[in-house]
């Protein structure tokens, strides 16, 4: 072993003692045995503990799985069994140790030969990266790729963004999903231009005030674009360190546990590459099935690993089943053969972008019924609801919806922004200059098809 253990406990606890005197800053991990002493009431106990500890912890206290199991236990069993050896107690849980010098350059070592090449790494504009990072919630990188450069295409600079309109930001991230995203974005490039001067905050309190960022993608902009000591704590890293310390409950259960294995990890002497390194572990190998165990530079001192246990790790929660939601949608053509779109209301779900007007089924009704009610309580208008276009199924994060679209004709009545921000009669050949949620987008490829056709 490389460097000496650390203890979860001790360094939670000289963290605490020195957030008090650096103003917030989170202080490096302590090894085991380093001369700083713990100041305060609690200094002499930490030391006869330490003593004791260094006696019995001579390596990691991750045990191997026995030679010759024939069946891993389950993982709550194992965790008992095998995992990582408690050291001390907490509100949290056991605390445990971990080789942190060993965990740093192994991970650094792997990073430099199998890391991701991607556009925004090591990008010299701090937007570039705060772009990707706001992009990268609860998304693939996958799927970003191709976002975010037509997104810089666009909007090169933040003063481009903050300058735009909102209509034409949320077009660029249409498809993209969890449009809040967007909008904070166009927000927080209105605020960096006008209270910062264009350049984007260093301080974590600052960046975390902005909208849409949270205590992760602060730590994630931080650490790539100034190379500060924060910690990351996304969906991959919860999953290597839920395995690395066969953590006993689900992440969502052991939050403040999570943030404080990040944060003891974490290499202060080079923080960018060591948090990218931790996500591309998590999204390359430490999968959420099959992970490759075999190539992991973590392997050797991976608890979950060990006890056989990874494909079980990390722990869910059950989830209760999506409701279910039917949808009437309503397709409105006048005299002059134009289509009616409404802009949803900036706050809630899908906020700012423009959709076909439409509502929820309610009980007892037929859906011709829902649809002419919805466009009567939403823009106060009359219509015939003709025949059915097309039925299709979308699923959100919380719920699911089945959408019956039907062709319908304006009968009567100016239309009204009751539910929404505003209405447009718009030719067929321009939808596609306005941004529509992506259930919306199979519409307008049915409506463009069935023009072609005749």
């Amino acid at each position: 072993m490389t460097g000496g253990v650390v203890f979860l406990g001790q360094f939670v606890a000289s963290q605490k003692q020195g957030q008090k005197q650096t103003s917030g800053k989170i202080p490096s991990a302590k090894v085991s045995g380093s001369s700083e002493p713990i100041k305060g009431e609690q200094a002499s106990t930490q030391k006869r503990r330490a003593s004791k500890l260094q006696a019995t912890a001579k390596t990691s206290p991750v045990k191997s799985r026995p030679s010759g199991t024939a069946k891993s236990p389950s993982a709550k069993a194992a965790a008992t069994a095998y995992a990582v050896k408690p050291v001390a107690t907490d509100s949290k849980g056991p605390s445990v140790s971990l080789p942190v010098a060993d965990l740093r350059a192994s991970l650094l070592d792997w990073y430099g030969r199998c890391g991701r090449t991607l556009p925004w790494r090591n990008h010299p504009d701090p937007y570039a990266i705060w772009i990707s990072e706001i992009m990268l919630q609860q998304t693939q990188v996958k799927t970003v790729l191709p976002y975010f450069q037509r997104w810089m295409e666009h909007f090169p600079t933040v003063e481009s963004l903050a300058m735009a309109d909102q209509t034409a930001v949320l077009k660029q991230w249409e498809g993209l999903g969890y449009y809040a995203r967007a909008r904070n974005l166009h927000r927080t490039a209105q605020i960096i231009a006008e209270e910062y001067g264009g350049q984007f905050p260093q301080s974590f309190d600052e960046v975390l005030a902005l909208p849409g960022i949270g205590r992760t993608t602060a730590g994630g902009i931080l650490s790539s674009a100034f190379n500060q000591p924060t910690a990351i704590v996304d969906g991959n890293v919860k999953r290597v360190l839920a395995r690395l310390t066969a953590l006993d409950r689900p992440p969502a259960k052991a939050m403040d546990r999570l943030w404080d294995i990040s944060e003891m990890v974490l290499d202060p002497e080079n923080p960018r590459d060591f948090n990218q390194a931790l996500m591309d572990l998590g999204a390359t190998l430490c999968t959420a099935k099959n992970p490759a165990c075999l190539i992991c530079p973590w392997r050797s001192h991976c608890a979950a690993y060990n006890l056989g246990t990874q494909s079980e790790l990390p722990m869910r929660e059950s989830k209760a089943p999506l409701p279910h939601k039917i949808i009437g949608v309503a397709v409105i053509w006048n005299d002059q053969g134009k289509i009616l779109i409404d802009r949803r209301p900036q706050k809630g779900l899908l906020g700012g972008l423009w959709e076909f007007p439409g509502g929820k089924l309610e009980e007892g009704e037929t859906l011709e019924d829902c649809v002419a009610r919805e466009v009567k309580e939403e823009l106060a208008i009359e219509i015939e609801v003709g025949e059915k276009i097309m039925t299709l199924d979308h699923a959100y994060t919380h719920f699911k919806v089945t959408l019956n679209v039907f062709r319908c004709k304006h009968l009567a009545g100016e239309p009204q922004t009751i539910e929404c921000d505003e209405v447009r009669w718009v030719e067929l050949n321009e939808l596609d200059q306005f941004p529509f949620p992506k259930a919306n987008g199979q519409i307008i490829d049915a409506l463009k098809a069935e023009a072609a056709a005749k």
